[in-house]
């Protein structure tokens, strides 16, 4: 017989809430999904429409309504943003952040990808239409997904999800990581935010750090890294406040 799930121990959490990020939707976790599944863990993937910030924030609350107890809240890219902000809900006992931004009181997506360092990688967001930011179709895979099989990057080239700038340019307000345990698993290859940026985010937020290879997509790519991630969170306590 296999060891008991990390999620069936007592003082666990048994609960996963997934968050993506912008130019995507919530398919790509699957595999995260899948995995946590099979641990013992019930595990829902929120649906925001990344039309702005507060409405993500509110899709997200909605998922975090539905749970029954501890849950950890994790999340992708942008999706980072959304659980700093969604994170005091009274369900998440534990933050994940993946290849993630993690904004201070006041931050948004767009302050801290403002000013890349020299010879940062700059992601190939095309000019707004209509509101709307787009990857540049012919350089998403290099960018996004370099480590995924090239179909599966060209259909998420393909399939893009607009991402509005009122979810880019949201700022928060007091973020959850001040409050709530943190756990932050860095992709050494993403060319979406810059590895240097990854590692000072977690570090000012006072999340523990792991690093892997990997994309962007390392969510996709890696699913066994994140979920193992999201487990360590599962037994993590409560910071004092």
């Amino acid at each position: 017989m296999s060891s008991t799930p990390q999620a069936k121990q007592a003082g666990a959490a048994r609960n996963v809430v997934l968050v993506h990020g912008g130019f995507v939707d919530g398919s790509g976790w699957r595999g995260v999904y899948e995995l946590l599944g099979a641990d013992g863990y019930t595990v829902s993937v929120v649906q925001n429409p990344t039309l702005s910030l507060a409405g993500d924030v509110a899709a997200t609350r909605l998922v975090l309504d539905a749970q029954d107890g501890p849950t950890v809240l994790v999340g992708h890219s942008y999706g980072g943003a959304v659980i700093t902000e969604a994170g005091h809900h009274e369900n998440v006992s534990a933050l994940v952040y993946v290849t993630a931004f993690a904004p201070d009181k006041g931050e948004s997506v767009n302050t801290l990808i403002a000013d890349p360092p020299p010879g940062a990688p700059v992601p190939p967001i095309l000019p707004p239409r209509d509101g709307f930011l787009f990857l540049d179709r012919e350089k998403f895979a290099a960018s996004f997904a370099a480590d995924l099989p090239a179909a599966e990057a060209r259909f998420l080239a393909d399939s893009q999800v607009p991402w509005g700038l009122d979810a880019l340019g949201g700022t928060v307000g007091h973020p959850a990581w001040r409050t709530k345990p943190s756990f932050y698993l860095a992709a050494t290859d993403d060319r979406m935010i810059p590895i240097a940026a990854q590692r000072a985010m977690a570090e000012r937020a006072g999340a523990a750090l792991t690093e892997t290879g990997g994309s962007h997509a390392v969510y996709v790519s890696e699913p066994a890294e994140v979920a193992a991630l999201v487990r360590r969170a599962a037994g993590a306590t409560r910071k004092t406040a």
